[in-house]
């Protein structure tokens, strides 16, 4: 057996070894030629697998270390009989760590209260449900728009339009999949109308893909003071993002949103498990990561006397990842796009920190619980 594999996947070298002939190739330079007699692949988003690449080779399994899929032609896979898998949820965990330091360091630098602000959360799935925890628990008010869902679980009451959604909401972001066409197309979905429709001076914050805004629309309305700003993580065209975009864009980063050590560590344990369950590789059904590095300090030592509540969670918050990190690292060297994600430093969720402090208020330390962290 032999399987082609994208050379920047983390922790999978010598996994695999065992079992098959295993080949490690930058993702964006795997060719048919590449896969002629290769029985599997695992890939991230730089491999467009489609008909171009995958007719006439053996490949009869394909599996992304990603939550988005949009690289896989779905209908070409299936109708040739090649199953294709995601590690849906894999980072979801980590994107809703990026929100959360995003929609904190806006309230802390603005001088706002959590609890006078409406989130509006398009798409809810595993990203967009963690969103909206974090936000309901630190005080916001959240309305939720997920067509999909809405139709499939027939419960009105969870969802709203997206117009209230432009209508209502202080923040806005976006967790959608893209889809080019059908009922539930997503591209371009933020375009004239949309920004148009915002009643209030609303933020922007997209880290789903860059195809869902139309940059056009988004430079000329961010030129104007109908909304008050953007916070991008996805680009079109990446990795050739549009210069004027980024320079007009409050927070801006390398489509890292969900590149946390634990969200690449459950990409790619999800793949090889799916692998393994295909090819009938019992010893690697359950296979993790034996050990996921961790950095050399995860207890956050907080005083918390005379500080805002948004003030006290920006500070544990931004010691497990701060955006304006990768917003320096991307304005400092916008051409080294692909480079700043493939060498992306140790960034871990909240689940490994330790909070310990004597004063800490109820309120925050629901929160922080909430969120996943320790709590001495």
């Amino acid at each position: 057996m032999k399987i082609v594999c994208d050379n920047k996947i983390p922790f999978l070298k010598g996994v695999l070894e065992p079992y098959a002939e295993v080949v490690y190739l930058p993702g964006a330079k795997i060719a048919k030629a590449d896969l002629a007699d290769a029985d599997g692949l695992i890939v991230r988003t730089r491999t467009k697998c489609n008909k171009e690449l995958l007719s006439g080779t053996k490949v009869k399994f394909v599996a992304t270390a990603t939550i988005g899929f949009d690289h896989i032609d779905a209908n070409y896979c299936e109708s040739n009989r090649i199953f294709w898998t995601n590690a849906a949820g894999c980072n979801s965990a980590s994107v809703a760590q990026y929100v959360a330091s995003a929609i904190l360091n806006l309230a802390v630098e603005n001088k706002f209260s959590l609890s006078e602000k409406t989130l509006g959360i398009i798409g809810v799935g595993n990203v967009g449900s963690k969103v909206a925890k974090f936000a309901k628990t630190a005080g916001m008010k959240v309305l939720l728009n997920d067509p999909p869902r809405a139709r499939k679980e027939g419960d009105e009451t969870s969802f709203v339009s997206l117009e209230r959604i432009l209508a209502e909401s202080d923040i806005i972001t976006l967790h959608v999949p893209l889809n080019m066409t059908g009922p539930d197309k997503t591209y371009h979905l933020a375009d004239k109308i949309f920004f148009n429709s915002i009643a209030k001076c609303a933020w922007l914050i997209n880290s789903s893909r860059g195809e869902v805004c139309d940059t056009m629309e988004l430079k000329n309305i961010l030129k104007t003071s109908r909304i008050a700003g953007a916070i991008l993580d996805v680009w079109e065209n990446e990795p050739e993002i549009d210069l004027d975009l980024l320079g007009l864009a409050k927070f801006a980063t390398p489509h890292i949103a969900g590149y946390s050590t634990d969200g690449k560590a459950n990409g790619t344990s999800m793949s090889v498990q799916s692998l393994a369950k295909f090819f009938e590789i019992k010893q690697l059904e359950n296979w993790y990561p034996r050990e996921v590095p961790k950095p050399e300090n995860i207890t956050i030592k907080t005083g918390c006397k005379g500080k805002a509540k948004e003030q006290i969670l920006l500070e544990a918050v931004k010691f497990t990842y701060d955006v304006r990190e990768d917003d320096r690292r991307l304005r400092a060297s916008p051409r080294t796009f692909e480079k700043l994600r493939e060498e992306y430093p140790l960034r871990r969720e909240f689940k490994i920190f330790k909070i310990t402090s004597h004063d800490l208020p109820g309120d925050c330390l629901k929160i922080f619980n909430e969120l996943g962290f320790q709590i001495e």
